[in-house]
């Protein structure tokens, strides 16, 4: 494997020159956001099957040769886990690369568990064990050292053996087509996009807030998330979550009662505190109907329906076995739960998890598939009041 660091324009160029005709790329980013709201692309590394670049982005200005390989329609890039990468791309080009293939995605439909990390995929595919001892490093500060830099090949080096792995395997089962609706996904612009007005659903605490509680801390988050990105700051060092929610719970009205919240120091009451009075005072006065709310809590299966996810849980693992899938990666208790109801909503009837089986999870939710027994054996057939409307 080559490798190449290209911290100048004409290493770029070299880079370029040697992955131009692939039709895959390995694709990895290194980023910090300890400090920041966006995250700050410090390193980006590409490989296909004979050469690896880590391109510098701190000392390489123009990346316009490389961005045009990237963007390149004709070009399958290859990522574990992409969103963190890919959110990247949105944020420092305003657009994104498709085709993608997320490997993490891919090992769970090909039977490797559930949200499995790169080096435990690697070391099960190709036996070959990663060095870890650069996952918490500064990646901003330079120059970077050899350590560093092999730590950032490897990532992409192997990344693209697993995906010839992978594409192999599920080119096989007939499986790769089921992987579009995902990959699509993570292409679309709107996966990335956080809207203001719902950034209080990530408040921890919420919970504990009921009916115009809710609608002040929707109204502090928006606040904060604005404050967040305007400055480029975390949004827990503008304002913690727990102060957000005591706000919200306790409403002060004045400048005595926001004193007494704990966590707000003298400087933010003294910059902000006018300004938190009087968008809670604002939230207060917003009319019921337009209060937000978590939902209403589902209520408790009945005895049938429990009884029902129970034979839909037996069907998946007759299912996991057949397709070398683990059911944990296919669907969880609540989601079996959920179709038991009525719920059709959950990520079980979307995507590679309803081709693989969701569909005919719902048909036998439905009434038409059965699950009986055959020679000591589990079977899933059709239902005989379905005979008619045979389920493929």
């Amino acid at each position: 494997m080559h490798k190449i660091y290209a911290d100048n324009p004409t290493a770029l160029a070299e880079l370029c020159e040697r992955i131009k005709d692939s039709d895959w790329l390995a694709v990895d980013t290194e980023f910090m956001r300890e400090k920041t709201y966006f995250p700050r692309l410090c390193l980006l590394q590409v490989a296909n099957e004979h050469t690896a670049g880590c391109v510098d982005p701190l000392a390489v200005d123009d990346l316009r040769p490389l961005l045009e390989l990237l963007y390149d329609p004709a070009r399958v890039k290859v990522l574990h886990a992409a969103r963190q990468d890919l959110e990247i791309f949105l944020q420092e080009w305003n657009r994104l690369p498709e085709p993608v293939f997320d490997t993490q995605i891919a090992a769970m439909l090909g039977g490797h568990g559930e949200q499995i990390g790169y080096a435990a995929l690697v070391q099960r595919l190709l036996g070959t064990e990663l060095e870890k001892g650069h996952t918490r490093t500064d990646w901003c500060r330079r120059p970077l050292d050899p350590g560093q830099l092999d730590y950032a090949y490897d990532d992409v080096i192997h990344l693209g053996q697993v995906y010839l792995g992978l594409r192999g395997d599920l080119d096989r089962l007939g499986r790769t087509v089921w992987l579009d609706a995902d990959f699509d996904s993570l292409a679309d612009p709107n996966t990335y996009r956080v809207d203001p007005d719902e950034a209080w659903q990530r408040v921890k605490g919420r919970q504990t807030l009921r009916g115009v509680q809710l609608a002040v801390l929707q109204r502090l988050a928006a606040w904060r998330e604005q404050r967040a990105r305007e400055s480029n700051r975390p949004r827990r060092w503008v304002m913690g979550d727990e102060v957000l929610v005591d706000l919200a719970k306790r409403m002060p009205k004045d400048g005595p009662g926001i004193g007494r919240i704990r966590g707000l120091t003298e400087g933010t009451i003294k910059r902000w505190g006018g300004q938190l009075i009087g968008m809670i005072a604002e939230a207060r006065d917003t009319p019921q109907e337009r209060w937000p709310s978590e939902g209403a809590r589902r209520p408790a299966p009945t005895p049938e329906q429990e009884a029902l996810a129970d034979m839909l849980s037996a069907a998946l693992r007759l299912i996991g076995a057949d397709q070398t899938v683990s059911p944990a990666a296919v669907a969880s208790r609540t989601d079996l739960e959920r179709l038991a109801t009525g719920d059709r909503s959950g990520p079980l009837l979307h995507g590679w998890r309803y081709a693989l089986a969701g569909e005919q999870l719902l048909a036998l939710a439905q009434g038409r598939l059965s699950l009986s027994v055959a020679g000591g054996r589990p079977v899933l057939g059709v239902s005989c009041q379905a005979s008619n409307n045979p389920i493929s």
